[in-house]
């Protein structure tokens, strides 16, 4: 990616601070003249994350390894909620967003066409609410469910006492 520098409204490098989420403030539009629109980079994750979420075939986000060890967290007493963007990784930039999945895929799918898809759909979707350029969407698929697997549904996991 080619365009990732950070300012804020006054030009200078904009931190953690500037978002106020902890999330850095790029991806502005600056044709308009009348001002700064910033994109934060959560935007593009929370995007990213719905749209390949709502994609036939896929049946979750993220490594294996990672969703075990993140439904451990999220199932603690005062972790905080579930991660939307868990499998999900950007970089963004002034005019351009590039984009990381993780994905788990249903079994008996072909997986090189729910990639296409899920690429696809991200890039539209991501272009068409945002404005960024995707210049690409990286998709690594971590793990396959098959039909006899048990999934703990995200509202009913167990609270650790």
């Amino acid at each position: 990616m080619t365009d990732t520098s950070q300012h804020g409204d006054s030009g200078t490098p904009a931190g953690p601070s500037a978002s106020g989420a902890g999330h850095s403030v790029r991806g502005g539009d600056q044709s308009a003249g009348r001002g700064r629109t910033d994109i934060a980079d959560i935007v593009v994750l929370k995007i990213a994350a719905m749209v390949a979420r709502e994609t036939g075939g896929v049946h979750a986000m993220g490594n294996v390894f990672r969703r075990a060890a993140g439904a451990v967290r999220d199932a603690t007493p005062g972790a905080g909620r579930a991660s939307i963007t868990r499998g999900v990784k950007a970089e963004v930039g002034d005019r351009q967003t590039a984009i990381d999945l993780g994905i788990v895929a249903e079994y008996d799918v072909r997986i090189g066409d729910v990639a296409a898809e899920v690429r696809e759909n991200v890039i539209s979707t991501v272009e068409r609410l945002t404005g960024l350029e995707v210049v690409e969407v990286n998709i690594y698929i971590s793990d396959v469910h098959l039909p006899d697997e048990e999934d703990e549904p995200e509202d009913e996991r167990r609270v650790l006492t």
